[in-house]
C-alpha cells in the first residue's frame, strides 16, 4: 500500500513537472513569436500586451520574460482578458484549451487590428488561429496559418514559418 502511494505521489509530480516545462516552453515561443512578427505602425509604440483567455499558469513564465525582455524598445506587460472586447489593445492573445469554444469570439474582433491569436488545442491553427501550438512525438511544436496572420494585419518572418508546422 505504501509502495503505490509513493508511486502514484512520483507520477503525479512528474506529471506537474511535465505541466510546468510546457508553460515555460510555451512562453518562451511566444516571446519568439513576438520578435519574429513585424506588427502595424500602430502597435509599434506603448507597450507590448500579451493577454491571456483561460487558465492563468502560463502567466508567471509570461512575466518572467517580461521582467528581462522585451520587443524592439517595448516593454512586455502581461494582461488577463475577461471577453472579446477587451483584446484591442493586445498585440498576441493566447486561448488556452480550456477556454477554446470561445476562441470565434475574439477572431471576428482581432481582424485587421494586429492581434495574433495563438491557440492551443488540435486543428485550430486551420480553422480559427495564426498560431497554434501542438505536439509531434511528444515534443512541444506550432503551428502556422500565414492566411490567419495576414488577415490579423501582421506580416510573419520567414524564420517564425519556417521553424513551425505550415498549415494550408
Amino acid at each position: 500500500m505504501k509502495k503505490t502511494v509513493l508511486a502514484i505521489s512520483a507520477l503525479l509530480l512528474i506529471a506537474t513537472s511535465v505541466k510546468a516545462q510546457d508553460e515555460k516552453f510555451k512562453a518562451l515561443f511566444m516571446y519568439n513569436f513576438a520578435r519574429n512578427i513585424e506588427w502595424p505602425q500602430t502597435k509599434q509604440s506603448g507597450d507590448f500586451v500579451i493577454g491571456v483567455y483561460g487558465n492563468q499558469s502560463i502567466v508567471p513564465e509570461l512575466n518572467t520574460i517580461a521582467e528581462k525582455k522585451g520587443v524592439g524598445s517595448q516593454s512586455i506587460k502581461v494582461k488577463e482578458v475577461a471577453a472579446a472586447d477587451d483584446i484591442a489593445k493586445l498585440h498576441i492573445l493566447y486561448v488556452t484549451a480550456d477556454k477554446s469554444d470561445k476562441v470565434d469570439e475574439f477572431v471576428g474582433k482581432a481582424k485587421g487590428k494586429g492581434v495574433v491569436i495563438v491557440t492551443d488545442k488540435p486543428g485550430f491553427a486551420l480553422s480559427k488561429s495564426g498560431i497554434n501550438y501542438i505536439k509531434v512525438d511528444g515534443k512541444l511544436k506550432y503551428e502556422v496559418n500565414e492566411q490567419h496572420l495576414a488577415e490579423s494585419g501582421v506580416k510573419v518572418s520567414q524564420q517564425l514559418t519556417a521553424l513551425g508546422v505550415p498549415v494550408k
